[in-house]
């Protein structure tokens, strides 16, 4: 039931408003069939294309624009293959092989005004038979047992495991000091020049005017050395006067 059901149920890959039929000539040998041996001025009949899918099957119907009567449709099993084939002249036209409910079939020729319907209902036949493909490959693993070893990750029997929660050791958070011992360094002023600290300051102010204090200093020494040279030849003046004194006063005796 479930394969009947899969076989009515129908999908609609592209649509398109405008198509052209043409009556081809039979093939005369093995060559590559031209869309420029066809009277493309002409077309024999005029009309709107779908393609839908069917199952497996894709199926290409041509239908009248206005009642959509059905005209001719071609079943599509593969893709590229002989139902569907393009010509070797341009990439707009393709042959198609068409067939009615009694199983009889011809070859017609089919033509797209615009390139990019020709594209869409190419690529819309990739598509189909892509995922066709893929269905098959997917039906084929599962009914193909699986001879690969598994890894087995279960516990053996009487396997135990110790798990470490929350003893996770603290880490130094610190700051790190200078080996200097001064701490961190205030970062320079905005205008890129550090003035001089206060104590640099007092001691220039303090070294000018000693300068001059020195050199007063020497002049007072000097006068002082002066005064101090004089003060001990008087003193010895006196002294030898007082010396030849004694004498003096020794002498009537």
């Amino acid at each position: 039931m479930a394969t009947e059901g899969q076989s009515e149920y129908e999908s609609v890959l592209c649509v398109k408003p405008e198509v052209n039929v043409y009556r081809i000539p039979p093939r005369a040998s093995n060559r590559a069939i031209r869309a420029a041996d066809w009277k493309l001025d002409a077309p024999d009949w005029t009309g709107r294309m779908r393609v839908v899918a069917r199952g497996k099957l894709a199926f290409v119907k041509l239908e009248d624009k206005i009642s959509g009567e059905l005209f001719a449709q071609a079943p599509v099993d593969e893709y590229p293959g002989l139902t569907v084939e393009t010509v070797s002249d341009s990439s707009r036209y393709f042959v198609l092989r068409i067939q009615d409910d009694n199983g009889r079939s011809a070859f017609i020729g089919i033509g797209f005004g615009d390139r990019g319907d020709a594209f869409d209902f190419n690529v819309a036949l990739q598509d189909h038979f892509k995922w066709v493909k893929q269905e098959d490959e997917f039906k084929k693993q599962a009914q193909t047992p699986d001879t690969t070893p598994k890894l087995d990750l279960g516990f053996k029997e009487g396997q135990t495991i110790t798990l470490n929660i929350g003893q996770s050791k603290k880490r130094d958070r610190s700051r790190p000091q200078s080996s200097g011992g001064f701490g961190l360094l205030l970062p320079p002023p905005p205008g890129g020049k550090l003035a001089p600290p206060p104590s640099s300051r007092s001691t220039n102010h303090n070294t000018e005017p000693s300068a001059e204090g020195s050199d007063a200093g020497c002049l007072l020494d000097l006068d002082t050395s002066n005064s101090n040279s004089t003060a001990p030849s008087d003193a010895t003046t006196t002294a030898s006067s007082d010396l030849w004194g004694d004498f003096d006063s020794v002498s009537p005796n």
